[in-house]
């Protein structure tokens, strides 16, 4: 099959189109003809550094929608055939940039008939970060008032939707170029943060959801009422604010997103609900991934399509 590897950590450069033999599945697990691949933040990260993966050779990627060819031992929940999506096992389980991938039968959801793979391949891991932010950790609920930073973005557009269908009041940072865009998400008031503190516009938080780093931790924590939460997709910028979150009575949780078939089902049923839907940015083919990962023409997800 063809796959996208790199047998050296840098730049895009580095993603060669390849030739590999195709996986089977083992028992619990389903392999995938791949149709759709979302493309993520962390995928660059992990090209650059190998933070999360290790050492190449690897081949990356994580979310995954597309047609089941064949399953494993003791798997009932699909047949070939079936139309799925999901999130490959989150970090170590990646692989998606190919034309087949095997994963575990319980990280996969049905796709709807009305949702494209591109769309679908869209949702999972981003998708399933802001719930399991939002809604697992922080458990957010109707009234509560929330600060999402990056809110343009591919995590930050489903997190503002996910918050508004839970009934929060919602503030959502975003450039210029993004504050309609955000507001359409159903954002309650958009921040323009090239020109704004958000330390100094909003205060008495019941959560931050923070994607930034640097200095928003503690910024946050400014904002936060006591009995608060901030919960932050980058575990590795909290420790310099633990002990003012501690003095503050505020949670502050680092959260790193998991394969969950619960929470692909529940943002499902938001969908079919009219709550969320994905926002595509951009889609390239499997082979152009180097250009899919250095560009971006709007907010939302950026997607690779497999034929």
């Amino acid at each position: 099959m063809l796959a996208i590897s790199q047998d050296e950590l840098g730049g895009p450069e580095v993603l060669k189109a390849t030739t590999v033999p195709q996986p089977d599945p083992g028992v619990g697990e389903i392999l995938v003809r791949v149709r759709a691949a979302g493309v993520n933040p962390i995928d660059v990260i992990n090209r650059q550094t190998g933070q999360l993966v290790g050492q190449p050779p690897f081949i990356l990627g994580w979310d995954v929608s597309g047609i089941v060819e064949a399953v494993g031992l003791g798997v009932t929940l699909y047949q070939p055939g079936d139309e799925v999506f999901g999130l490959l096992p989150f970090p170590h389980g990646h692989g998606a940039y190919a034309e087949f991938v095997v994963g575990p039968a319980r990280g996969f959801v049905h796709k709807p008939d009305d949702l494209g793979h591109v769309q679908a391949a869209a949702i999972p891991l981003a998708g399933l970060t802001g719930w399991q932010a939002l809604v697992d950790t922080a458990k957010l609920t109707a009234g509560q008032r929330v600060l999402i930073t990056a809110a343009a973005g591919g995590v930050g557009h489903f997190a503002v939707q996910i918050a508004k269908a839970r009934g929060a009041h919602v503030t959502g940072l975003a450039r210029p170029d993004s504050a309609d865009f955000v507001a359409s998400l159903g954002a309650d008031e958009v921040i323009d943060y090239t020109a704004t503190d958000f330390s100094n516009a909003v205060q008495d938080l019941d959560v931050v959801f923070d994607m930034v780093g640097h200095d928003y931790p503690a910024k946050a924590l400014q904002v936060l009422k006591p009995g608060g939460t901030l919960v932050s997709a980058l575990p590795q910028s909290l420790p310099p604010v633990l002990a003012e979150a501690a003095e503050r009575g505020i949670r502050a949780a680092g959260l790193l997103v998991e394969s969950d078939r619960l929470g692909l089902t529940a943002l499902v049923e938001l969908m079919s609900a009219g709550q969320l839907a994905p926002t595509i940015a951009a889609t390239f083919p499997l082979d152009a991934v180097g250009i899919a990962q250095t560009e971006k023409s709007g907010p939302g997800k950026t997607v690779l399509t497999v034929s």
